[in-house]
């Protein structure tokens, strides 16, 4: 084979196209895009570039390029950039495109080192379990922000995704890189050893159809024998910004309550609303009005309420948990949630859950228990970037055999966190959220869409109410059954059914990450005592 040498700059040129290709494929394969397919093959440029480049640095630059237009096109939209947007928004959000493609550089290395030292092939079929490893660790870091999981750009592929129930989102990301591989090799030697290029091509084509031939196999879970429940999914479309303005709280309860009598007229028993529906602490004393309401309006109507809202508990000194922050020139200590709370018809007391997956400075400043000094300088001015952290699940219970596990937010996107819920028994799954911080973007749809992921892992109805929209039905197997659009003032009226089979995922949802991380420690482990270096094809 005839070998042209190219100039330099032209040879880094040629590179920075082929990133930016893979780039660009990759980030056209995420919601709110349907061209799921491209994930399948987005990466063959990037490995033409790991296979051919021979030094770390050249590696992980031509990495980075390829993750920051990737991460352009899916998360452009994080620094929210409307015309109410906080400036430190923007910021937080300026940064994140430029700090999140570093992540990508953890399977990139890994992959240089396994090349380096063991097998050229045995390197490329490590890789994508280096490329779980790296997703599943930052998702458990205080800076995380696991949006861009592979595995979540295929909730439209709906054949595909059933598998997920037994591997999770990240046995979908394992498959994805496989395939890639495997198709990268096909083309690699197609024309020198073509019955090689007929094995990877099989490896690819049965990576890709044992999925679709498990989702004719896995059963109907659309349906239930229990009982339905009627749900009313209320979506106000307050402005976020504007409704944290004091003045207007009677006004937002009153549409609330409107907004749910119509759901009720339908025949709803349970009425949801979206995160943070109110801009006060409703529990606190000063509020016992607005309080008494939500009571009343539950018992008069017979309905089961579920709402966001944040929360508020004071201590004394004695009492006060170790992360309690201290009332100014007072020996009083208080905490803060971003909360949900659920009524019961004809019952004093109220469930609560306290979020625990905060979104990394919005929600709460990365490494603020380590260095205090950190919140001066980081929060929003809507005054919401310094919540307390949750205690963990807490199902809401409608009777004894009917739980709904709430998650709230960005807490939808932590797959084995959401399984956590329906393991402590959750018969179906509730998300509230505002995701009209970003106006009509990417965002919205990607966060709904991830949603069909967690119905279709844990076998479970996901009722999803967002301020704005998207709010949705969404049934065990990933069907969408019912949605509203963005930016609308609008109830949504479905069935939905308790299921209680726990599906393997939900058993194990640790499984695929583990085995990843076990294989890339023992590889690190490896290179670290096998000083001699091994150069193989």
């Amino acid at each position: 084979m005839k070998i042209t040498l190219l100039p330099q700059n032209k040879k880094n040129r040629r590179d920075q196209l082929l990133a930016v290709t893979s780039g660009v494929l990759l980030g056209l394969s995420f919601p709110p895009f349907h061209f799921y397919l491209l994930a399948f093959i987005a990466l063959i440029p990037l490995f033409y570039l790991f296979d051919r480049r021979n030094g770390l640095a050249e590696i992980n630059r031509i990495t980075y390029l390829f993750a920051f237009i990737f991460n352009l096109i899916t998360l452009y939209w994080v620094g929210s950039w409307t015309k109410d947007a906080d400036p430190f928004l923007m910021i937080s959000g300026t940064v994140l495109l430029f700090f999140n493609p570093l992540l990508f550089l953890i399977p990139s290395s890994l992959f240089y080192l396994a090349k380096k030292k063991i097998r050229r092939n045995l390197a490329f079929l490590l890789l994508p379990f280096f490329w779980v490893s790296y997703e599943f660790l930052y998702s458990v870091t205080d800076f995380r922000f696991p949006w861009l999981t592979l595995g979540n750009s295929q909730p439209y592929f709906n054949s595909f995704i059933q598998i997920a129930d037994v591997v999770g989102v990240y046995g979908l990301t394992l498959i994805i890189v496989f395939i890639n591989y495997f198709l990268f090799e096909t083309l690699r030697n197609f024309r020198g050893n073509r019955k090689l290029a007929d094995k990877y091509f099989t490896a690819a084509i049965l990576f890709f159809i044992v999925p679709i031939f498990y989702s004719y196999n896995s059963g109907n879970y659309d349906t239930s024998d229990g009982k339905p429940v009627t749900v009313g999914l209320v979506q106000p479309n307050l402005n976020p910004w504007k409704k944290w303005d004091a003045g207007n709280l009677h006004e937002q309860i009153n549409l609330y309550f409107s907004l749910s009598q119509r759901a009720i007229e339908k025949g709803a028993k349970l009425i949801l609303f979206p995160e943070s529906a109110l801009p006060v602490y409703l529990t606190a004393p000063s509020y016992w009005r607005e309080l008494r309401h939500f009571h009343q309006f539950a018992d008069t109507n017979s309905v089961y309420l579920l709402t966001g809202m944040p929360d508020i508990n004071f201590y004394d000194s004695l009492n006060a948990p170790p992360d309690a922050k201290r009332i100014k020139n007072s020996d009083r200590y208080y905490t803060t949630y971003n909360a949900a709370y659920f009524f019961t018809p004809h019952k004093k007391g109220i469930q609560e859950y306290h979020k625990e997956k905060l979104v990394p400075f919005g929600e709460k400043i990365p490494l603020v228990e380590e260095f205090p000094f950190l919140e001066k300088f980081f929060r929003w001015n809507v005054g919401i970037s310094s919540w307390n952290v949750g205690e963990g699940p807490v199902n809401f219970t409608l009777s004894d055999s009917l739980k709904i596990g709430t998650l709230i937010c960005i807490e939808s996107i932590y797959p084995e966190y959401v399984a956590e819920f329906v393991r402590k028994g959750a018969n179906m799954l509730a998300v509230i959220t505002n995701d009209s911080w970003y106006g009509n973007t990417s965002g919205p749809y990607q966060h709904a869409a991830y949603s069909i992921l967690r119905a279709v892992e844990n076998r479970r109805w996901v009722i999803r109410d967002a301020n704005g929209g998207i709010s949705c039905v969404i049934s065990p197997t990933g069907k969408v059954t019912a949605e509203t659009n963005l930016f609308t003032q609008t109830v949504l009226v479905a069935k939905v059914y308790p299921e209680s089979k726990k599906t393997f995922y939900t058993t194990y949802p640790y499984l695929i990450p583990v085995i990843s991380l076990a294989i890339s420690l023992l590889m690190i482990i490896f290179l670290i005592f096998n000083k001699e270096k091994k150069y193989a094809p």
